[in-house]
């Protein structure tokens, strides 16, 4: 099924889709996806009345569709579906320059003592191997709107490897982006097809406020196709 839910918004939290088994919520910027007394899973924990367990992460500074597990062995059984491929993730992002439709592939080193992450050309300890495809949707004013298929989890991947190309993402001071705004990255859309859990497609997108603003006619046209239920 595909999904686009207003969702219902609590006090810090806005619940997308919710099964016995899952949770689909919308994580704010500045909001950790698990650990912390105010991150995602304490408050989605307090929300559902029982433990939830993380099964992917997005870096504090990027919002969007996150997916929490209500027992260990949903849990297990996403992160299944992480290892074979059926989990499936798609960000929206704005990036300096003209990016043109693409894959990316890159070896990624992350320094702890910065906790930033480095494309390098040569394997060793430490270094993992990065994925990703993106379309290019829009270009205005020198940046271009695009939609990205994640295949690998690095961290700081989509960040790291566009701003190694000289396509730093709007608002990422980290890697290259430095203007006065939240880093333009959205987790747009999760969807996986289990045997346990059905075909499952949420969806969502960023508020229109810059730079997403720039690009409101194409954020209004990918919701005209949801709501429609053409693939995106």
């Amino acid at each position: 099924m595909n999904i686009l839910q207003k969702g219902r918004k609590l006090s810090n939290l806005k619940i997308l889709y919710e099964t016995d088994s899952l949770v689909f919520a919308l994580k704010p910027v500045g909001v950790l996806s698990e650990g912390a007394s105010d991150s995602m899973t304490s408050l989605l924990s307090e929300y559902c009345g029982g433990e939830v367990f993380c099964v992917h992460r997005l870096d504090r500074a990027v919002s969007g569709v996150m997916v929490y597990a209500k027992d260990k062995k949903t849990a297990a059984y996403l992160s299944s579906l992480t290892a074979n491929g059926s989990f499936k993730k798609e960000y929206l992002a704005v990036v300096h320059g003209k990016a043109e439709s693409g894959e990316m592939v890159d070896l990624l080193f992350k320094d702890s003592r910065t906790n930033k992450s480095f494309v390098v050309k040569k394997e060793r300890k430490g270094v993992r191997k990065a994925k990703l495809e993106y379309e290019t949707l829009a270009e205005k004013d020198g940046l271009s709107f695009v939609r990205i298929r994640l295949f690998t989890g690095r961290s700081h991947q989509i960040r790291v490897q566009f701003s190694s190309r000289k396509l730093p993402l709007y608002g990422d001071g980290k890697y290259g982006g430095s203007d006065n705004c939240d880093i333009a990255l959205f987790s747009h859309r999760i969807s996986f097809d289990g045997e346990n859990t059905g075909a499952v497609s949420v969806v969502a997108f960023p508020e229109n406020t810059c730079p997403w603003d720039k690009f409101s006619i194409t954020l209004k046209e990918l919701k005209r196709t949801v709501d429609e239920g053409m693939m995106l």
